[in-house]
């Protein structure tokens, strides 16, 4: 009588329950991030996109949309659109490069700046003062843990794509 069978049985059965739990995690995650969206709005009358967005040329100074892609991790698409709905507000101004009119350059109006200046945490005050509280060595394994859980999931979704298709 081998124990194998028994053994294999088992790994199965622990990894189900892995994913279950990490499913139930990242359900909990982006229930809780929507909730916290809806209260930013409400705050503040910026998205999350909005508000990371403009928090980006508050840092980068005047700088260009694929700029900005890179430094908040979102579409080039969806940053034009977003770009576009706060220029409609007079929160941003953009305007062509003088050397390349190829080249946009966006900066916040004074008006966006005074908003970024006066914005909340755009996770919450709350989980903010929560996550400080952790000792730094626990953030630290924290974030780098979230980074290569974005990283694993951001190369699979294709993968689920492709699967649907087929």
């Amino acid at each position: 009588m081998t124990l194998q069978p028994m053994n294999a049985e088992h790994s199965r059965r622990f990894r189900a329950t892995e994913m279950k739990a990490l499913e139930k995690s990242i359900r909990r995650i982006v229930r809780a991030h929507d909730l916290q969206s809806k209260a930013l709005v409400k705050a503040s009358g910026l998205t999350a996109a909005q508000l990371v967005l403009m928090k980006g040329i508050s840092e980068l100074g005047e700088v260009t949309s694929a700029a900005l892609s890179a430094y908040a991790d979102i579409s080039p698409a969806t940053v034009v659109t977003v770009l576009d709905n706060l220029e409609e507000r007079g929160l941003i101004q953009r305007y062509r490069s003088g050397s390349d009119r190829r080249i946009v350059h966006t900066r916040l109006t004074e008006r966006g700046a005074e908003m970024v200046r006066q914005a909340p945490e755009p996770l919450g005050a709350a989980f903010a003062a929560r996550f400080f509280a952790l000792e730094e060595s626990e953030r630290r394994t924290m974030v780098a843990s979230l980074i290569r859980l974005a990283d694993l999931m951001s190369s699979a979704a294709p993968a689920a794509v492709e699967e649907k298709r087929g």
